[in-house]
C-alpha cells in the first residue's frame, strides 16, 4: 500500500507540475490578446461555431468561461455554447496532454467537429429558443483586461527589489521543476520532443513570472491559478491515479470493467454532468491502463465540461439543464457509436 502510495504521489506532483506551467502560459496569453477574439464573434452562426469551438477546445476552462460570458450578453445563440462545451474538457486537458499527448490531440480534434455539428443542430432543432432571453441586454465587456500591461519594462527591476511572496514562491516552483527536468528526475526519461517542449514552456514560464507586474502577478497567476486551480488538480489527480492502482492492483477489476464495457459507458456518461474539473481524471487513468476502450474516454470528454458551465448555472438553470442534457445526448451516441465499432 506504502508503495502505490508513493508511486501515486511523484506521478501526480509530475503531472500538476506541468498543468501548472501550462495554466501560466495560458492566462498569460489569454489577457495578452484580451479583446481580440470578443471582435471575431460578430458575422454568421458558422462563425461563431468556429470561435466556440476554438475557445473550447483551448486547454483550461477559460475559454468556456468566455464563452458563457458572451452567451449571457446575448452575442452567442445556444448552438455556440453546446460547441464550446462539447469542445472543451477544463483542465482535465492539461493532464491529458502530459500523460497521453498524442491521443489528447486526436481526442481534440474529435471534439472540435462534434461539437460544431452538435451546435449546428441545437440551434436547427431549436430555433426560436437558440437566442437567450434571459441574458443581460447590454453588450459584454472585458472588464479592463485591455488595460493590464503584461511587460512593465521600466519596473522589472523595482519589482525584483521589493520581491513579493507571490513572485518568490512562483519563481522556486518552476525552478523546481525545471532542475527536474535536467536531471530526468521529471518527464520522460529521454529528451524527446515532449521533454523538450515541457522544458521550453518552463523556460517561458520563468519569464513570465519574472516580468508581469505585482497585479498581473497576484490576481491571475496566484490567486486564479496557484491557489484556486492547482490544489484541486493536484488532489484529483492524485485521488485518481490512487483509486485506479487500488481497482486494478488490489482489487483486480480490470477483467469485470473490460467485460462490462456498456456499463462503465453509462457510468463514465453520468459522472460527466457533474460541473466539477477532476471526475475525469479517473476514466483518463484507467484508459491509461487498458481498463477501458476509446470510445469511453471519448464519451466522457464530451459529456464533461470542467468549470465551464458553472456560470451559466449562476445565470439559468434551465440553459444549465438544456445544455447537459444535449451533451449527454450526444457522448451516449458518440460512445455507442465508437463502442459498436470496437474502438
Amino acid at each position: 500500500m506504502l508503495g502505490i502510495f508513493q508511486d501515486s504521489l511523484t506521478h501526480a506532483v509530475m503531472i500538476t507540475g506541468f498543468v501548472f506551467i501550462m495554466m501560466l502560459v495560458v492566462e498569460y496569453l489569454n489577457v495578452l490578446t484580451g479583446g481580440l477574439w470578443q471582435r471575431g464573434f460578430q458575422g454568421s452562426r458558422w462563425r461563431q461555431y468556429l470561435l466556440a469551438g476554438l475557445l473550447g477546445v483551448t486547454p483550461g476552462c477559460l475559454g468556456a468561461f468566455a464563452v458563457v460570458a458572451l452567451y449571457s450578453h446575448r452575442v452567442l445563440s445556444l448552438g455556440a455554447v453546446v460547441t464550446a462545451m462539447i469542445a472543451t474538457s477544463g483542465d482535465e486537458s492539461f493532464v491529458m496532454f502530459s500523460m497521453i499527448p498524442k491521443t489528447a490531440l486526436f481526442i481534440s480534434l474529435i471534439l472540435f467537429v462534434v461539437g460544431l455539428i452538435a451546435g449546428f443542430l441545437t440551434d436547427t432543432l431549436f430555433r426560436e429558443k437558440a437566442a437567450n432571453t434571459e441574458g443581460c441586454a447590454q453588450e459584454f465587456e472585458l472588464h479592463g483586461l485591455e488595460a493590464c500591461t503584461c511587460f512593465p519594462w521600466g519596473q522589472i527591476r523595482e519589482q525584483w527589489r521589493r520581491c513579493s511572496l507571490a513572485r518568490g514562491a512562483l519563481s522556486v516552483i518552476l525552478l523546481l521543476l525545471i532542475f527536474g527536468l535536467l536531471t530526468g528526475q521529471l518527464g520522460p526519461p529521454a529528451w524527446n520532443w515532449i521533454r523538450i517542449t515541457v522544458f521550453l514552456i518552463s523556460v517561458a514560464a520563468i519569464f513570465i513570472v519574472s516580468t508581469v507586474p505585482d497585479h498581473f502577478l497576484e490576481e491571475h497567476l496566484w490567486e486564479h491559478v496557484a491557489k484556486v486551480h492547482i490544489p484541486r488538480v493536484f488532489i484529483w489527480t492524485f485521488g485518481a491515479l490512487f483509486l485506479m492502482h487500488l481497482l486494478i492492483g488490489h482489487l483486480q477489476l480490470k477483467d469485470w470493467m473490460q467485460q462490462n464495457q456498456l456499463i462503465m459507458l453509462a457510468v463514465a456518461s453520468l459522472v460527466g454532468i457533474v460541473p466539477e474539473s477532476g471526475p475525469h481524471l479517473i476514466f483518463l487513468t484507467l484508459f491509461t491502463e487498458k481498463a477501458i476502450p476509446f470510445s469511453i474516454l471519448l464519451a466522457s470528454s464530451i459529456v464533461q465540461d470542467g468549470h465551464g458551465m458553472l456560470p451559466l448555472l449562476a445565470e439559468s438553470r434551465r440553459d444549465f439543464i438544456r445544455i447537459k442534457v444535449i451533451n449527454l445526448v450526444v457522448g451516449l451516441m458518440v460512445g455507442l457509436t465508437g463502442y459498436i465499432a470496437g474502438i
